[in-house]
């Protein structure tokens, strides 16, 4: 069984501590144990790739993807498989961003930096903002690139889908649901029976050094890859 928190934002997210750097994230992944870490800044991908090549250098797998603010202003996580798709998926963050200047003494920075935490550029727009594409399209698109769709923390009561929309689409194709770290998978799923069908996961959703390490899904794979990733989850071959 290999650990992954498939939730994780760095200093690209407005909201993400300064302190949630590549370097840092690796090694503080390594200290909890983590195999697995998904890079999911607000609708950017632009800080996984340093990410990953420091984690293929100290052995953790890095999924790179984005968490995704939908026109209902939904949350979902979406990881594709390598640079060329990556590229793809920003292309299509940014066309569909709205271009609202990011005021950083109200948001905070956005920040895309190196392993030794220089700043390679700053992110003009602001990032939280919702694209102008719905749920339908937005997994529609990550799954033409081959890519993993999750609706993110489908628990909460903000920024969730039962919360935006109040139920779960007709013909909507996810890999897995997550949940907050603090549900109880059992509870939750007797509360919403008609969701039991599906897998899900738990993530940390950090933003903070505090809370990254202590929530994490476990996943029944020997060696980590993309694929194996997304087997797993559509297989329910991992434990939340």
């Amino acid at each position: 069984m290999i650990k992954a928190d498939l939730h994780i934002h760095t200093v690209l997210s407005p909201c993400g501590d300064t302190e949630m750097t590549p370097a840092f994230i690796i090694k503080r992944a390594k200290e909890c144990g983590l195999g697995i870490v998904g890079i999911t800044d607000h609708n950017s991908t632009l800080q996984c790739l340093e990410t990953k090549r420091i984690g293929e250098r100290e052995g953790v797998f890095v999924l790179c993807g984005a968490e995704i603010t939908t026109k209902e202003e939904v949350h979902v996580l979406a990881f594709v498989e390598d640079e060329e798709k990556l590229k793809k998926l920003q292309s299509y963050l940014c066309e569909h961003l709205p271009k609202i200047p990011n005021n950083v003494d109200f948001f905070g920075y956005q920040l895309v930096v190196n392993e030794n935490e220089e700043v390679l550029e700053e992110e003009r727009y602001l990032l939280i903002n919702a694209i102008n594409q719905t749920i339908e399209q937005v997994e529609q698109f990550v799954h033409s690139l081959g890519g993993i769709f999750i609706p993110a923390h489908i628990d909460k009561r903000q920024n969730s889908l039962l919360s935006q929309l109040g139920f779960f689409p007709p013909g909507l194709q996810v890999d897995a649901i997550e949940i907050s770290g603090k549900t109880d998978l059992k509870e939750f799923i007797s509360q919403n029976n008609y969701l039991k069908r599906f897998n899900f996961i738990k993530s940390s959703d950090a933003h903070i050094r505090e809370d990254f390490g202590g929530t994490y899904s476990e996943f029944n794979i020997e060696t980590p890859s993309f694929s194996a990733i997304k087997e797993a989850l559509n297989s329910k071959i991992i434990k939340a």
